[in-house]
């Protein structure tokens, strides 16, 4: 059920996002964080290979724990967990990141659990009204997508564009936001130009013909931590 009164505020980011790549293993969140990069999201999603529950459950543990002690390793890093917010919780992690159904899907103790971890917060968004719903939760950063058309996964939701993502920015988002959604390096100055606080990227670094050429050319346009 989605919150309807403001709540205590998640924990603050520690410092700006900027170029903020969204990888499928631990193994790409402790190359990038090699590289110089310094915000990194795990989004790490089991095969369907018919293995039982427990098989799959210690999968993720195991990739949600090696990202966290990568990001511990790193100072500076702002390592996200990607929907497996348990064993975020569980392995101490800098934060998470929830789409509109799952933060809406949790309980009210689930909730509670999760803010009095003290992780960051990220929350996906895509329309106004999924703006102001997840506005109050107060996360650590709002999600705004997808900006451009995306191929990577099937949305039912219109770009948002630049003209619209500028206004939702400045005008609307109480909070710190992340452009998401078809970004490739060559858009990501305009992107940044609307008053981001990071860009996040995908196919741009882990389809890369050079991952670490891709990875130090975001960092370099999307400018200082």
């Amino acid at each position: 059920m989605p919150l309807t009164t403001p709540e205590t505020p998640f924990a603050s980011l520690t410092a700006r996002l900027g170029f903020y790549p969204v990888v499928p293993d631990a193994t790409w969140v402790a190359q990038l964080l090699q590289w110089g990069v310094r915000t990194v999201q795990l989004r790490f999603k089991p095969l369907d290979t018919g293995e039982d529950a427990d098989h799959r459950a210690a999968a993720i543990q195991q990739q949600v724990r090696a990202a966290v002690a990568a990001g511990r390793a790193t100072p500076g890093a702002q390592v996200f967990i990607n929907d497996h917010w348990r064993e975020a919780v569980a392995e101490g992690a800098y934060g998470v990141h929830l789409g509109q159904e799952d933060w809406a899907a949790l309980s009210d103790a689930e909730r509670a659990t999760l803010r009095s971890s003290g992780l960051r917060l990220g929350l996906s968004t895509h329309t106004p009204q999924e703006l102001s719903l997840a506005s109050l939760a107060q996360p650590s950063y709002l999600a705004i997508g997808p900006v451009y058309p995306t191929t990577l996964k099937v949305m039912p939701y219109a770009p948002v564009g630049l003209e619209q993502l500028r206004v939702w920015t400045q005008g609307v988002s109480p909070c710190p936001v992340v452009a998401i959604g078809g970004i490739s390096l060559e858009r990501l100055p305009g992107v940044m130009a609307c008053g981001v606080n990071g860009v996040a990227v995908v196919s741009a670094v882990t389809q890369a013909s050079n991952p670490q050429e891709a990875a130090l050319c975001g960092l370099r346009l999307a400018g200082p931590a």
